[in-house]
């Protein structure tokens, strides 16, 4: 027996909103007009799970190709996918900003048994949020 094709033009509108999110990230990321440099804010919000991995290699072939791609995320699985050299962590320091790069020499014997993420979320990378009481 044949399977029978759609007879019909699948609509945006009939997509949910996860692949209309995945389809305008890939759009983006592998798309021939990417800008210089792309800031994505928790770019894996409301993606599937088997997704993420696939938005992490868009945004490294769009990083290979000569731009910039800097992804904000508090997501351990998308953190998870990126190695040590990949990754820059922002941290607050007496009102300031600060980025540094995880010491791989430190954690290099950690990541034969966790990924970076679960780094990340043992508070072993950096980034975890403070309380700063008000400056005078």
């Amino acid at each position: 027996m044949e399977a029978a094709g759609l007879d019909r033009t699948f609509l945006a509108r009939e997509a949910i909103d996860c692949t209309l999110r995945f389809i305008c990230l890939a759009t983006l990321l592998l798309g021939p007009d990417l800008p210089g440099t792309v800031v994505l804010d928790e770019p894996e919000l409301g993606l599937h799970p088997a997704a993420i991995g696939v938005l992490a290699e868009m945004a490294r072939v769009a990083g290979r190709s000569g731009h910039r791609v800097i992804l904000a995320t508090q997501s351990v699985p998308l953190v998870s996918h990126f190695n040590l050299r990949e990754i820059i962590i922002l941290d607050r320091t007496e009102g300031a900003t600060q980025a540094s790069r995880p010491d791989e020499e430190f954690l290099g014997a950690f990541l034969e048994d966790y990924s970076t993420g679960s780094l990340w979320e043992m508070n072993l990378l950096g980034g975890r949020p403070t309380h700063e009481g008000p400056t005078s």
